[in-house]
Parts: C-alpha cells; sequence; structure tokens
C-alpha cells in the first residue's frame, strides 16, 4: 500500500493541498520548520509578516527544491496574524490549490504530523481540520490551557459544534471555505472567526490530536491585554453576523 507521502508526490506540482506558513520575527525557528516540510513534496507559502529580523534572510537562504516551490509573500509592516493568512489564502485562490495546511512558524507544530493531516483529507474529506492540542497538554503553560479551555467553550458555543482547540493555528481548510466566508478580522481572532462562520455554513469540521511543544525560551506574540479585548469584540461582532446570515436566507 502506498504511503501518504508517495500519493501526495505523485500528484502534479501545484499539488491539491499547499502548505502555509505565517511568520514574524521567527529567524530562529522558520528554517527548520520549512525543511520539515519537504519531506511531503508540495508547495509552501510563506508570508512574512514584516519582521525585523533575519525571518526573511533565513527563508531567503533556502536552496529551491526540483519538485515544488517555496513562494515568500511579504508585508513591509507588521499587519497581525490574521492579515497574513489572509494574503497566504487570496494566494491559495488565485492559483487554484483545492485546500491548504496552516502551521505556526515558531517551531510549535510537528511537521510529521502533516501526514495525519494529508491522510485524513485523503480519507473522510472534510472542510476544515483543527489540530486539537487539549488531549495531551501536559506541556502547556497553565495560563494558556486555561485561556484555550475557555475560549474553546464560548467558540464552540456560539458555533454550534465542538470544537476542542479554537486557538489551535496548525489546521486544514479546503479552499471552497476561503472562496465563500469573508473575514472581517485580522489578527488572532481571525482563526476562531474562521472557525464560528465556517460551522455556521454547515461545512464539515473535524478536530484531530496534535502534539504540544513549547520550547523553553518561547515567546507568545499573543498581547494579553489588547488580544483579549479583541477576543470579546468578536464575540460581540458574531452576534451581527448571525443576524446579517439569517437576513440574507429569509
Amino acid at each position: 500500500m502506498k504511503s501518504v507521502i508517495s500519493s501526495i508526490k505523485e500528484k502534479n506540482n501545484t499539488g491539491r493541498t499547499a502548505i502555509l506558513i505565517p511568520a514574524y520575527n521567527e529567524e530562529k525557528y522558520i528554517k527548520r520548520v520549512i525543511e520539515g516540510c519537504f519531506k511531503y513534496g508540495i508547495d509552501i507559502i510563506t508570508v512574512d509578516d514584516g519582521s525585523t529580523d533575519g525571518t526573511l534572510k533565513e527563508i531567503e537562504s533556502i536552496p529551491s527544491p526540483e519538485n515544488f516551490s517555496i513562494i515568500n509573500l511579504k508585508h513591509e509592516l507588521n499587519k497581525g496574524k490574521g492579515k497574513s493568512l489572509k494574503t497566504g489564502f487570496s494566494y491559495i485562490i488565485k492559483n487554484n490549490y483545492s485546500g491548504v495546511i496552516t502551521l505556526d512558524a515558531d517551531g510549535q507544530h510537528n511537521t510529521d504530523e502533516i501526514k495525519n493531516f494529508l491522510r485524513t483529507i485523503d480519507e473522510e474529506k472534510p472542510d476544515l481540520i483543527i489540530g486539537n492540542r487539549l488531549g495531551n497538554a501536559k506541556n502547556m503553560p497553565f495560563i494558556r490551557l486555561a485561556t484555550n479551555v475557555i475560549t474553546s467553550w464560548i467558540i464552540s458555543a456560539i458555533a454550534g459544534r465542538k470544537v476542542r482547540d479554537v486557538q489551535s493555528g496548525f489546521r486544514y481548510i479546503r479552499t471552497e471555505i476561503l472562496k465563500n466566508i469573508n473575514l472581517e478580522t485580522g489578527n488572532f481572532e481571525t482563526e476562531p472567526e474562521l472557525i464560528i462562520k465556517s460551522s455556521w455554513a454547515g461545512y464539515n469540521i473535524k478536530n484531530i490530536p496534535i502534539s504540544t511543544i513549547y520550547h523553553k525560551n518561547f515567546i507568545s506574540h499573543v498581547n494579553p491585554v489588547s488580544d483579549t479585548i479583541k477576543f470579546f469584540k468578536l464575540v460581540f461582532n458574531s452576534m451581527g453576523w448571525r443576524r446579517k446570515l439569517y437576513r440574507n436566507k429569509s
């Protein structure tokens, strides 16, 4: 029986699925993350979100592969993770990929687990896959665990379905979702917004387990004050989104 990786490599060069890595000041890990994705032989898209360190230099130092492409997109100024994702999503749509796997540039996601996403895509054909760290969260700092549990409960209630780790950036999104859903936020709240609107639209959402990785000197780009405010603004705005959805259906 052919492996998932072998099956993916046999597809055409554009690939049915691409990998998207948004990055901001991640010179320490970005090259290792990108090279960890090479084994899948599918296109890798990076979005440098106005980094002020050597992130872009590290990306550009990677030799061009023969059987797939590394596409480097760049924001001149830092715009936030959500806008970096949307820049990547626009590229995905314009270049006719069927879906995209997103992961963070800081080494918190195990690239060996991409094969589990590819297998699930191939076997179950979901529209959205969310990597779930909360099944094995012993390595997660307590404050992050508590925040993830609370926000996941709130977003699941709004979305009307159980999503175990709404803050996980390790996920798969079918391109149809990106074409049909209007994302209105621009930072870390974009990821839960995508879950909410995908659920309301009736898309098939699946949770799969992923590793919990926190490096010794991990530095979060999440601002505990401003991003908390943005999260509750998201909750408030979701009421307006729902009313608009119901009006469009009536």
